[in-house]
Formats: C-alpha cells, structure tokens, sequence
C-alpha cells in the first residue's frame, strides 16, 4: 500500500471514529458538545411551550371575574407546574445547552472536559420531567402549592407528593454535573495564552453560574428531602406540631431560591455582553469591571435570601439587614447597564434581530430591577407581598430578561450552528411581537397588585377585570409570537436562508468566529493561539 493510500485510508477511518454516529444512537449515546447542545435547546424549547401551554390556562380563566374553564384545585396545579416547567425545564437546560455549543468554541478546546457526564446530564432530564408531568395523572392531581412547595401545604398534595420531590432531585443532579462539567472544562481546557481575564464574558458569567448551581442545588434538595421525611419518617423538620418550624423551610428554601434567580439571568448578561459589542463595532467597556460586577452580584446573592419573607415577623434588625443587602445589589447591577450604554455610545450601532433582543433585554430587565428596589424596600414590600406586583417584577426579569436573552443568543449564534441565515424580516417581526406583548401581559400586572389583587387565585372581583382582560390578550399574542420563532429556527436548520461566513456578522470578537459555518463536528484539532485578545468579547 502506498503512503498516499495509508493517508487515505487513516483519513477515513479518523472520520468514521469521529463522526456523528448515525440515527438514534447519535443522540442517546451523544458525548460531542455540539450535538448534546443542540439536545439540551430542543428539549428547552418544548418544555417552554409546555409551560407556556400552561400559562394560557392560567390566563384564559382568569379572562374575567368568576369561575370559567377550570376549578380551583387544577387552577393551582396549573400555577405550581407552570413555574416548576419554566424554571428548571425551560430557562436553565437552554443556558446550559448555550454553554455547551459555545464554551468551548469560544475558549478554544476540542470538547468539554467530561463528555460522558455531560450525556448523562442531559438524559436525566426527559426522565425528571415525565416524571413530574405524569403527576398530572395521579389520585390527587399534580402538586399546587407554588414552585416554593412551603409546608403544611405541600404536605397535602396526593400520591404525587413523592414523585415531585424525586423529580426535584433528579434535576438537581443533572444541574450539578452540568456545572462541574463547565468548570473543568473552562479551567482546564482553555487556548494557550488565554487568561481568565482574556475569556469572554459568556464565559466569565457561566464560570461564576456553575460555582452558584455546586453551592445551592444541595441545598434545594436537603429541602425537598426533610419534606420527604416529613411526610412518610416521622420526623417534625417542619410540622409545628411535632415541635418544626415551617419558616425555617422558607430560609432553606430562599437561601437557595435568590441565587437560583441569578442563575438564570448571569448567563443571559454573559449573551448581552458578547451581542452588544458585535452590532455596536466597539470593545465592551470595562470588561474586567464587567468580571467583577458579576461575581459581586453573584456573593451578594448569598445573603439576601430573607427579603422574600419580610411578612414572617422577621425583628427589625434582620429586615434592616436584608433590606441594605438587598438594595446594594444595584451597584454592580447598575455597573453593567450602564457599561452596556458605554459601548453602544458612539458606535456604529445595527439593529438585527441579536441586537434588538439585546436592546428590549437592557430597557426591560431595567423596569424589572427598579420594581425589585421597590421590593427591597420592607414597609412597601408588606403591602406589595404576595400581590400581582409580585407576579409582574419577576416575570419582567425573567421573560423579557432570561427569555429575551436566550433568544438573543439563538439568533446570534443560529447562522454558526447551522451555516445558513435566518430571515431577518421575520426575527424583526418576532421581535416586536414578542416585545409589545411581553408588556401588554406584565405591565397591567403592576397596577392590579397596587390595586390589591393577591396572587395564585382563580377568581377575584369585578374591580380587577379590566386589566387582567388585557394581560390574558396580551399572553396569547405573546404565546402566538412564539410559533413564529420555531417557524424561522426551523427555516434556517434547514437550509433556506443564505450561506453563512465564517464570521457571520461585521467583524464580530472571539475565537467562535474563526471555524467555518456551520461550525465543524470537531472543531479544533489543534489548539488555536491566543495572541491578539481576540478572546476578547
């Protein structure tokens, strides 16, 4: 055999190791980044819809006064799931796919640092969700006590009781090995020459998103699991009877729950930041400033936790604290709107669709910030707590905050995936739609708390109707908007659009925009030089 023939036949024998594996197996037994990636966004975006499904329900009833569609008890199981869907099957798997496409095109690393783990990560997944989605089918109905599950009431849920916590723990795995999964592979597996301080900020957000997943996940599931005893051991954790406190559930809980809010907004600063830079054709302002904002956010996010209970009876010394806490997170969270501002000040600024997605995050994620100040603050929070303003403040951060930012990054990174070009009119068109809805829903919300409506309730007086007409419209045309989104992705993963660069946009930063598009199965053989701080976001 000649040398040329052993080239050959080495070449060919290197792609049929390497490459896709075909059919299913490519997907259940998948350990390459890019297709596990993928996995984790197509699941994302069913359970979004499955949660959004929910939504409408919830919205649909509460149309106008009176019981209409559906009783209390399912009402309440609608609330609960809906949250339960949304956060931990919705927002978080679509981080944690983003950061599996793109970390490691981004820090120059062939893979992730532990690829098996990573499938079992994924696959934990489908399995938790059936789960808790067969609820729905048991004696009792699915759990209704809210995503907090507070005792006594979560401890009168039916036959489901055991199989929501199972779930929460399996998801909680799954988060876990996704974070030690991002940490190694970020640590370990970064270009040579590349500095902590030279890696984008996607990946400094995600960094700091995984050490807050390994810190509070362990705690959410001591949580659930004192529950479980609660409930078939005998033991009084939290039973006032048997001498148990149920506000101490509710410090557990929190000391988990207030990180888990940055957990799902860290990463959609980090997709921000990279956007804001390429459609501005400037560096970013103050990127170490940027690195450090959000590991302050990420510390102060361990001690405001009980800025959720201030009607508990909390002493005065305690609100105080939490309160100042509280409130301090608005500098380094001020730090990064106004760096966002810096670098599009004076720059070449284009708005396509990455950029409007960016654009409606920072003005939007703003409004969602000031009425959590308000929040803070504990004579006003006593007469907001447990109100439709609730409801509003953290559904302008996490929709038009996480929800905006994850599609941000899609159409940002969707030409590189899939090596054509999305239809720009139509993301425009998704853009609008998504963003006058999101406030027609939300912005109504505010004054129906200040009017006095209390939150999770099927039905309420007549003085509430108009507004909570227009936030049901304004659900449906946002839930109708999203139809339009998987008609465009769909579009492009199929090849309709234009073919992509290598760069895709004008003069974009980092080492992503070096491969071709679509990006290669394995895309570096060799490790790439980081000489120029093209690393740079």
């Amino acid at each position: 055999m000649s040398s040329a023939e052993i080239s050959t036949h080495h070449d060919a024998a290197h792609g049929e190791h390497h490459g896709p594996a075909k059919g299913i197996r490519r997907w259940l037994f998948a350990t390459n980044h890019k297709d596990i990636g993928t996995m984790y966004l197509v699941f994302s975006l069913l359970m979004f819809f499955t949660g959004g499904f929910m939504a409408l329900i919830i919205r649909t009833e509460l149309f106008s006064p009176g019981l209409q569609f559906v009783h209390p008890e399912f009402f309440n199981q609608m609330t609960t799931m809906h949250a339960l869907i949304m956060v931990f099957g919705a927002v978080m798997p679509a981080f944690v796919g983003l950061a599996n496409w793109m970390i490691p095109m981004m820090i120059g690393a062939p893979d992730m640092a532990l690829p098996r783990m990573n499938n079992w990560s994924f696959w934990i997944l489908p399995v938790a969700f059936g789960i808790l989605l067969s609820t729905l089918w048991m004696p009792g109905g699915a759990p209704a006590s809210g995503w907090t599950m507070y005792p006594p009431l979560v401890l009168q849920t039916g036959d489901a009781f055991p199989f929501l916590i199972f779930s929460v723990h399996l998801m909680g795995f799954s988060s876990i090995m996704g974070a030690i999964n991002i940490i190694v592979t970020i640590i370990n597996m970064r270009a040579p020459n590349m500095t902590l301080l030279a890696m984008p900020m996607f990946v400094w957000t995600w960094l700091i998103t995984a050490y807050l997943l390994i810190a509070v996940m362990p705690v959410l599931a001591g949580a659930v699991t004192m529950l479980l005893t609660d409930q078939f051991f005998g033991t009084s954790f939290f039973l006032a009877a048997g001498g148990g406190d149920p506000v101490m559930f509710q410090h557990i809980f929190w000391f988990f729950g207030h990180p888990e809010v940055y957990i799902m907004i860290l990463p959609a600063f980090g997709v921000v930041s990279e956007i804001i830079p390429t459609f501005s054709r400037k560096p970013l302002f103050g990127h170490d400033s940027m690195v450090y904002a959000a590991s302050s956010i990420a510390f102060l996010s361990f001690i405001v936790w009980a800025h959720h209970m201030f009607t508990v009876g909390m002493p005065l010394t305690g609100q105080l604290f939490f309160m100042f806490a509280t409130l301090l997170i608005a500098v380094p969270t001020g730090v990064k709107v106004f760096n966002w501002v810096a670098t599009m000040w004076q720059g070449a600024m284009t708005f396509e669709t990455p950029m409007l997605f960016s654009l409606g995050f920072v003005f939007l994620f703003t409004i969602g910030g000031f009425s959590g100040l308000m929040l803070a603050v504990v004579p006003a929070d006593i007469q907001y707590h447990d109100s439709y303003f609730v409801v509003a403040h953290f559904h302008y951060v996490l929709v038009p905050g996480s929800i905006f930012g994850i599609m941000a990054a899609t159409y940002y990174w969707l030409p590189k995936w899939a090596g054509h070009m999305y239809n720009e009119k139509l993301g425009r068109i998704h853009f609008w739609m998504s963003a006058i809805f999101v406030n027609v829903t939300f912005f109504p919300m505010h004054f129906l708390g200040l009017a006095g409506m209390p939150r999770r309730i099927p039905d309420y007086s007549t003085q509430f109707a108009d507004f909570n007409s227009i936030a049901s419209v304004g659900a449906i045309g946002f839930g109708l908007s999203q139809l339009l989104f998987v008609y465009i992705v769909f579009r492009c993963v199929r090849g309709d659009g234009a073919t992509a660069t290598a760069e895709v946009w004008d003069n974009p930063r980092g080492l992503e925009w070096t491969v071709p598009s679509p990006a290669p199965y394995h895309t570096f053989e060799e490790p790439p030089e980081v000489t120029d701080g093209k690393a740079f976001s």
